[in-house]
């Protein structure tokens, strides 16, 4: 069945096409993602699907009585409290969405005033909201923006059960691969639908990437054919002047065109020019002693106590160092990196900066922006006009010519975090701190990002969700559990949700938690006592040698995963494969890990030497 078709769209901005002649059918069971460069127009193409945007050429028309929902970049939510703004109009069904409010780690703010949410709450409400009603097709503008990774689990989870058409913009590789069925990318004005070849199904997202490199080979065969072509004409033409005139005019204009035309304009002149340079780093980083932090009320005004975010904890940031912090919405992760900065001040203990350290922040709420100034006077800083450096720079971050020249406020979701990134990074910090760093940056953006971290000398904290770009820029996780303690997790990304996993439902009391019991329940449980084994000591000794053997069994094949996923390249979708090879690497070190504990408490019952 039908639920949207368009056809022949054209949409441009100032001085700039976008994409012309674009078509496109959303029919019941397509998951289609949308791709391509920052500011290329997806954002503007989703708009016009859902009916909030008329096209400047095309038509596009939806099927009778399809129910179509959409998410924009930016939603407006009515005024009064979440709850109402999210089950207002279900009737009998008000519990899903409470339940949904819950899922996406909202359940702390049922009654507070949608006025009084940050951007990022917003976006979650508006999804909430959406994935509690029921909708023949969803168009969604990235919607696991201000996720945490247990809400874009369930996302994920939750659209691929889907049963009617999606329409997805989203720059998470994984949630790609695992979603969508067909890809639309959108390059230089021409878009390309790319489906998956095998009949039985497959993920969009490899397919875009398999006819992108056979695109792009193609395109370097037609070029040197091109060329060969061109050196013949060109000989052709030089056979002297008295031949000349006995050549067809045709030939001539012909051959002079093939020699004087160039090859295709690429998307983008040059790679993206992210080494700027740090200043140099000593011995000593960044160390926290006794750091711990709380708000100095409760956030509703009407508690006077104050509201812990972290529990005093110890660490420290080496030159070198890759740290990811991790956790539920809420736990704190923004506020630690707020601290390492100095933007906030920590209520115990103190942080130590090392007297070499530049810190250079890129958060993701963009609060350095001015929103009224030029991309130009931007880099230009107090300098008043750019120098010759910064054109230079601006042209290496794909701001050429008239984007030099925009207003702040005309450039997308993805050109404004790039921009950011610039600015970030023209101080040449030695360390960094990326807050959300995957949030609206293309696929091409995000790669240079990470091949850039992986030679860059300083020390990196990353806060993030996006589970390919942590597996390829991070050592260590700290994970954040919401009651405000702060923990170094083994195994990387993939060792932290396989132990988050593990864990019972609401053994965390973040904001999102659905647990109901007390607090002092949870944390005052009684002990309970050891039951004595009922084995026979030979017994426990051999089940022990098979559970040791299986623990170092499975510790080897992960830590042969891990090196696999350190080896590999730029190849997105071998880490999307190796990533889950290793999240289920982990569960199983984890099981065997707890089998060969058990069975120690048990010969323990028993007063045997392990």
């Amino acid at each position: 069945m039908i639920l949207i078709d368009a056809q022949g769209l054209r949409a441009s901005r100032p001085n700039r096409p976008l994409f012309t002649d674009l078509s496109l059918t959303l029919n019941d069971g397509d998951r289609i993602g949308v791709v391509g460069l920052n500011g290329c127009g997806k954002s503007t193409l989703l708009t016009m699907m859902s009916g909030d945007r008329a096209p400047e050429a095309g038509i596009v028309r939806r099927g009778r009585n399809a129910r179509v929902g959409a998410l924009p970049q930016l939603p407006v939510l009515p005024a009064g409290t979440v709850r109402s703004a999210v089950c207002e109009g279900l009737d009998r069904q008000e519990w899903q969405g409470e339940a949904m409010l819950s899922r996406l780690g909202l359940g702390g703010v049922l009654d507070a005033s949608t006025d009084q949410l940050s951007g990022g709450q917003k976006k979650r409400v508006a999804l909430a909201a959406l994935l509690a009603r029921e909708w023949d097709a969803l168009i969604l503008d990235e919607p696991t923006n201000h996720l945490d990774l247990d809400a874009i689990a369930y996302l994920e989870q939750w659209l691929a059960a889907f049963p009617g058409g999606l329409l997805l913009v989203t720059h998470d590789r994984h949630v790609l691969d695992r979603v969508t069925n067909k890809v639309l990318e959108i390059d230089r004005g021409a878009s390309y639908l790319h489906v998956p070849r095998e009949r039985t199904g497959g993920s969009g997202y490899a397919a875009y990437l398999a006819a992108r490199i056979e695109r792009e080979a193609q395109a370097a065969t037609a070029e040197q054919t091109r060329k060969n072509l061109a050196r013949h004409e060109l000989a052709w033409l030089r056979r002297g002047a008295p031949a000349r005139t006995s050549k067809p005019k045709a030939r001539i204009d012909a051959a002079q065109a093939l020699v004087g035309r160039g090859p295709a304009a690429s998307a983008r002149e040059r790679e993206l020019g992210l080494s700027l340079g740090s200043t140099r780093l000593g011995s000593k980083g960044v160390e926290l002693h006794g750091v711990g932090f709380s708000w100095p009320r409760g956030r509703d005004g009407d508690d006077p106590g104050p509201l812990l975010v972290l529990k005093p904890f110890d660490h420290m940031l080496e030159p070198g160092d890759r740290v990811g912090i991790v956790g539920p919405n809420g736990a704190g992760k923004s506020t630690l990196l707020d601290l390492i900065a100095g933007r906030l001040l920590p209520t115990q203990g103190s942080i130590e900066i090392g007297r070499t350290v530049t810190i250079g922040y890129y958060d993701q709420l963009g609060r350095d922006l001015d929103l009224t100034q030029l991309v130009r006077d931007a880099v230009a800083g107090g300098k008043g006009e750019p120098t010759l450096d910064d054109v230079r720079l601006m042209r290496q971050f794909w701001f050429d010519g008239d984007a030099q020249f925009a207003p702040i406020s005309t450039l997308s979701g993805g050109e404004r975090r790039r921009l950011q990134l610039l600015l970030t990074l023209i101080e040449q910090p030695n360390v960094l701190l990326l807050d959300e760093p995957t949030n609206d940056l293309d696929l091409d953006t995000l790669r240079a990002l990470e091949e850039f971290l992986d030679d860059w000398p300083g020390i990196v904290v990353v806060v993030s969700h996006d589970r390919v770009f942590l597996d390829r820029t991070v050592g260590e996780v700290m994970a954040l559990d919401g009651d405000g303690r702060a923990v170094v997790v083994r195994g990387g990304v993939a060792g932290w949700l396989a132990q988050h996993a593990a864990r019972p439902t609401g053994a965390t009391g973040s904001a999102g938690s659905t647990s109901t019991a007390p607090a002092a329940q949870r944390i005052a449980s009684p002990p309970v006592a050891r039951p004595v084994s009922s084995k026979s000591p030979s017994t426990l000794r051999h089940q022990l040698g098979l559970a040791d053997r299986e623990l170092a069994d499975a510790i080897a094949a992960r830590d042969m995963v891990q090196s696999e996923l350190v080896a590999m390249g730029a190849d997105h979708k071998e880490l999307v494969r190796l990533s889950a090879k290793l999240t289920t690497s982990q569960i199983r070190v984890d099981a065997a890990e707890e089998r060969w504990l058990s069975l120690a408490d048990e010969a323990e019952s028993l007063r045997m030497d392990i």
